[in-house]
C-alpha cells in the first residue's frame, strides 16, 4: 500500500521559515519524480515544487520562486520543502505527491499517482 505521510507544519509569523518533509513508502520512489501543492480555503490545489528522480531538476511556481527549496533523500525515501520568508498568502494546507510513472519534475497534476494526506502551515502574526 503506497503511503506518503508529511510533516512539518505549524503555525508561523510572516518572515518566518518551516521545513515540510515527506516520507515516502512508495515503491520505485528513487525513480519518481515527487511535487509539493498546496490549497487554500476556497481555492483549487496549486502547484509548488517539484524535483525529479536524482533531485537535480527543479521547478518552483512563480509565487516561491527564491523562498521555497524542494529536495529529496533517496536512502531515506523523503522529500522536503524548505519555506523561507513566508507571507500570510502562503498559508494553505500542502500535500506531497509522488509520480512514480515519471522520473521527471512535472507540475502536471494529472502525472501524480499518489497523494500524502496533507499538513496546515498557517502564517499569521
Amino acid at each position: 500500500q503506497v503511503q506518503l505521510v508529511e510533516s512539518g507544519g505549524g503555525l508561523v509569523q510572516p518572515g518566518g521559515s518551516l521545513r515540510l518533509s515527506c516520507a515516502a513508502d512508495v515503491r520505485d520512489f528513487s525513480t519518481a519524480g515527487m511535487g509539493w501543492f498546496r490549497q487554500a480555503p476556497g481555492m483549487e490545489r496549486e502547484f509548488v515544487a517539484t524535483i525529479n528522480w536524482s533531485g537535480s531538476f527543479t521547478i518552483y511556481s512563480d509565487s516561491v520562486k527564491g523562498r521555497f527549496t524542494i529536495s529529496r533523500d533517496n536512502a531515506k525515501s523523503t522529500v522536503y520543502l524548505q519555506m523561507n520568508n513566508l507571507k500570510p498568502e502562503d498559508t494553505a494546507v500542502y500535500y506531497c505527491a509522488a509520480a512514480p510513472r515519471f522520473a521527471i519534475a512535472t507540475e502536471d497534476y494529472g502525472h501524480y499517482d499518489h497523494w500524502g494526506q496533507g499538513t496546515q502551515v498557517t502564517v499569521s502574526s
